[in-house]
């Protein structure tokens, strides 16, 4: 599940290139970091909620974030770009399930801790179920990066990216995960500042492209249930569906399809 040999890392970069990329994943994504699914020591400092910071005041251990987006089954490509601040003991970029820990009163590698979560940290490594494998140099600390993650739900693959150049695959075999995955960021540094950017995405068959055209015409999840659908049918659109704090008043739910 580990990172490949030079050549298809070198293949890779020759072939999905961040310019290949926007013209292959031809959808932009819409998908947020999810307020509801955080860390109580990080704040979401934009009106897109793209833009996160961590520890604002001091730190006290190891945060982290959960996009909205539902990665399974799709080939979706985002960015993460941090200005200036990398330090500290852990920084760190990838993907978890809904088991996947958001906080940790000590300064660890959260992402990539148990078998819910796949990382790779500012420090070169990748982790996994705990376990650690070296992957890339170190990256410079106080200098502004990019680091880009390209998931693909056909071969089950989770490449990365730094400051478009192609470190390679990290992790295989994603697409055996049946739990829905969802981009995961963690710091245990204060007062850093990570943003989302370039996200695009498409969809690996029809049906989820039909799914994705539906829920995007809903204004709220109990239309699901309206639908002169059979059961499986309504199920499945609400596979992609993650409601939070739904009232009588205000429905408030993230489709992470797009």
């Amino acid at each position: 599940m580990f990172k490949d040999d030079q050549n298809e890392i070198d293949e890779i970069q020759d072939n999905v290139s961040n310019s290949d990329l926007n013209d292959t994943l031809i959808d932009t994504d819409t998908w947020t970091w999810n307020p509801n699914y955080k860390s109580c020591d990080v704040r979401i400092i934009d009106k897109n909620q793209k833009c996160v910071l961590f520890h604002p005041s001091w730190s006290q251990g190891t945060s982290a974030i959960r996009g909205t987006k539902i990665l399974n089954n799709t080939r979706s490509y985002w960015e993460i770009f941090l200005p200036k601040r990398i330090c500290g003991t852990s920084m760190m970029f990838g993907i978890g399930t809904e088991k996947s820990r958001l906080g940790s009163p000590d300064y660890i590698d959260l992402i990539g801790e148990d078998e819910h979560s796949w990382g790779l940290s500012h420090k070169g490594f990748l982790c996994h179920d705990g376990e650690y494998q070296k992957f890339c140099r170190p990256f410079r600390e106080h200098l502004p990066t990019t680091v880009g993650l390209l998931f693909d739900g056909i071969y089950g693959t989770l490449t990365y990216f730094k400051d478009d150049v192609c470190l390679g695959v990290g992790f295989r075999d994603l697409n055996k995960i049946k739990e829905p995955l969802y981009p995961i960021i963690s710091s245990t540094s204060a007062k850093t500042v990570m943003t989302l950017q370039s996200t695009a995405s498409e969809f690996v068959s029809l049906k989820d492209r039909c799914r994705a055209v539906i829920l995007e015409n809903l204004k709220c999840i109990d239309d699901i249930q309206k639908l002169p659908l059979p059961t499986k049918m309504r199920e499945y659109l609400m596979e992609n569906v993650e409601p939070d704090e739904i009232t009588s008043h205000e429905r408030k739910w993230y489709v992470s399809a797009f």
